[in-house]
Parts: C-alpha cells; structure tokens; sequence
C-alpha cells in the first residue's frame, strides 16, 4: 500500500512540476536539510505543490519555511550539483513521517523529459 501511495506521489510530481514549471522545498537560513536513509543515502527532498511542501515543513518544524523555485533553475543548477555531491532526490514525501520514493538527479532528469 505504501509503495503504490508512494508512485502515484512520483507520478504527480513529474506531471505538476513538467505543467507548473515550478518545484517546492523547504528551507531555513542554513538551507535546505538533507535526510540520511537507513543505507546511508543522502536524500535532498522536493515537492511539486506548495501545499505539499507546507505540510512538510511543519512536520519537520524547526522553524523552516517553503520557498519556490523554477524548474528551468533545478534543472540546470540543483541537479548537477547533487549529482556531484552523490545527493539523490525526495519527491513529494508525504505522511506523518514523510517517505516516498527518491531518484538519482539523472533518472529525475530522464524522468521529466519522458513526460507528456
């Protein structure tokens, strides 16, 4: 049940991001945090709605804040660099405690361009 809620939480997030040309993270003045997965894979999370994102932020706490960001920009700055940095990304986590499905910045890429 988990898995499916999970890859229609994936689906949604290529079609919004790919119509709306616009992602969500959330944010404090240090940045955006990262999550460490139980094999150690560092996870950079972002969301396709702002309401999405919202609800994360305050789950998380920690006075964190949702910031846009345009997809144009993610692609072509935020996914090279979490590719360098060996980050793979969270999409649209959602729950009580926040899980769902992460890529490598190179499979989010071959993801979105496989959209119609």
């Amino acid at each position: 049940m988990a898995m499916s809620q999970s890859g229609s939480q994936a689906a949604a997030f290529f079609r919004d991001v790919r119509e709306s040309r616009v992602l969500w993270l959330v944010r404090d003045d240090d940045g955006s945090p990262t999550h460490l997965s139980a094999d150690g894979t560092r996870s950079l999370p972002f969301w396709s709605t702002s309401s999405r994102a919202q609800r994360a932020a305050k789950i998380w706490g920690r006075g964190l804040r949702v910031e846009s960001m345009p997809l144009d920009t993610w692609c072509d700055r935020v996914l090279p660099d979490a590719a360098r940095d060996g980050l793979v990304i969270g999409i649209n986590w959602s729950g009580p405690r926040l899980v769902g499905w992460s890529f490598t910045p190179k499979e989010v890429l071959n993801r979105l361009a496989a959209v119609n």
